[in-house]
């Protein structure tokens, strides 16, 4: 009789170091500042400078969300592959051509509306599908390679250098864009777009590792399983098979829908129930965004002190940014029955706080669900190991968060606009629509609440199963 073995992971890549995931964060960096060109500035030049209805932008940025829905495609493929960088690198330059492309067409806007706007939706598909094929793999990257203590502080370091490219990119292209022509529109975006592709070469060089084919580890004694590689449709099939992940799925989308219904709708509340001006709104928002900061830099202090030793902690911290943010919204929802005597100031950096605490434990729950995952499968050593990896797992979850965030902001903002013209007031629209949005994060709450990433406490017959599973015996 001779064993054949599955081949030994001792030589696996070690885990990154806090250096490695701050260079593999700037990859975020990247991807922010290239979408902060294409639905920020080039946004507001599409409807000031050029002139056209603001729909049309808010479409092909819901159409770049909607063609994220392939994030399971991309994050499959570099399953297979066995590497991220390549998806990495190719989905930033696909990315990078889009943005330059999308300011090509939004300058034709002014003399081909047509064909400009054609054009724009090629440009847009182009930097859904290098979001997609990018962002998928960097975070599956992420959560195989990092350590499960230092996953929620990885987590909030890769979203805060995410905003980090965010502002860096809106600040230095307004500056850049004054005074306004053609000819800077497309330079900036050139350059915006080359950076963007510099960075992310420079950060992901060398972060993979080299690690060994599996048939370099194998021995005469025990030699290599040959496992075929499976499809897309197995890999989904598999994970809508598990319950805890599909119940995360569901949890992802429920939650980001409450979370991006808010975004187009602040503003406009504050200018038209509390009378504060443009800037004055602006500045409500930016208090928002500082409260944002505040929450992700907590949890990830807190998840590099304690880890993720008991998945109780991330989800209990899913659960309170969840109730946080409801309470937050009920308070604005009080605020449109008190009038301008309500503390609006406080009440939304409380819920741009809780929001920070609920994205990132999310996001590091997400990381850690899915590196535990991948880790099991590949202790087990099934055929069915490579089917739903690291990265599609991450993929499915994307394209999630992707389609609340496509119809997430037009719920919001139609929903007001609707109950404005049934009630012929602002304030109850936004209770209305404010109270819905505070029931839908409960709703994430009681869902958070029924995860369970536990992978060490595993039942007495799944570990008979790995034990079983671990060699096969050949006659």
């Amino acid at each position: 009789m001779t064993a054949l073995s599955v081949p030994s992971t001792s030589n696996a890549a070690k885990p990154l170091s806090w250096f490695g995931i701050v260079r593999l964060g700037l990859v975020q960096s990247a991807l922010g500042a290239v979408v902060a060109l294409a639905t920020s500035t080039l946004n507001r030049v599409m409807v000031v400078e050029i002139g056209v209805p603001a729909a049309l932008p808010a479409a092909l940025i819901a159409w770049h969300y909607a063609v994220q829905l392939s994030r399971p495609r991309w994050g499959h493929g570099s399953d297979l592959g066995h590497r991220r960088t390549p998806w990495i690198i190719g989905g930033v330059g696909v990315m990078a051509i889009g943005a330059i492309i999308a300011a090509d067409a939004t300058l034709m806007m002014g003399s081909s509306p047509m064909l400009g706007f054609l054009l724009a939706l090629v440009a847009f598909s182009l930097i859904g599908a290098g979001v997609g094929a990018s962002g998928t793999s960097l975070l599956a990257l992420l959560a195989t390679r990092v350590a499960p203590e230092r996953r929620p502080a990885a987590a909030s370091t890769t979203w805060l250098l995410m905003i980090v490219g965010i502002v860096v990119s809106t600040i230095i292209s307004g500056a850049l864009l004054q005074p306004f022509s053609a000819q800077r529109l497309a330079l900036v975006a050139s350059g915006v777009a080359a950076v963007a592709f510099l960075v992310t070469l420079l950060a992901v060089w060398g972060a993979e590792g080299k690690d060994a084919p599996a048939s370099e580890t194998a021995t005469s004694e025990a030699p290599a399983v040959v496992v075929p590689k499976p499809s897309l449709r197995q890999a989904m099939a598999e994970i809508w098979a598990d319950p805890m992940a599909k119940r995360f799925t569901i949890f992802v989308f429920v939650s980001m829908l409450a979370y991006s219904a808010q975004e187009l709708i602040l503003e406009p509340f504050a200018g038209l129930v509390f009378g504060l001006t443009p800037g004055q709104s602006t500045q409500l928002t930016g208090l928002q965004h500082g409260g944002v900061l505040i929450g992700m830099i907590l949890v990830g202090v807190l998840g590099a002190r304690f880890g993720d030793r008991k998945s109780l902690w991330m989800r209990r911290w899913t659960m309170g940014g969840c109730i946080g943010s409801a309470g937050a919204l009920g308070g604005l929802g009080l605020a449109c029955l008190v009038g301008p005597t309500w503390p609006l100031a406080p009440t939304v950096f409380v819920l741009g706080f809780a929001n920070g605490v609920f994205a990132v434990s999310a996001i590091g729950s997400m990381m850690g669900l899915a590196g535990a995952k991948a880790g099991t499968s590949a202790a087990a050593g099934s055929p069915s190991s490579g089917s739903a990896g690291a990265g599609v797992r991450m993929g499915v979850w994307g394209a999630a968060q992707a389609g609340a965030f496509a119809i997430g902001g037009f719920l919001g903002a139609i929903g007001v606009d609707l109950l404005r013209h049934a009630f012929h007031q602002p304030a109850p629209a936004f209770l209305c629509v404010f109270i819905v949005e505070a029931g839908v994060f409960l709703a994430s709450a009681i869902l958070a609440s029924r995860l369970d990433q536990s992978v060490s406490a595993a039942r007495p017959s799944q570990i008979a199963t790995l034990v079983e599973r671990s060699d096969v015996a050949i006659v």
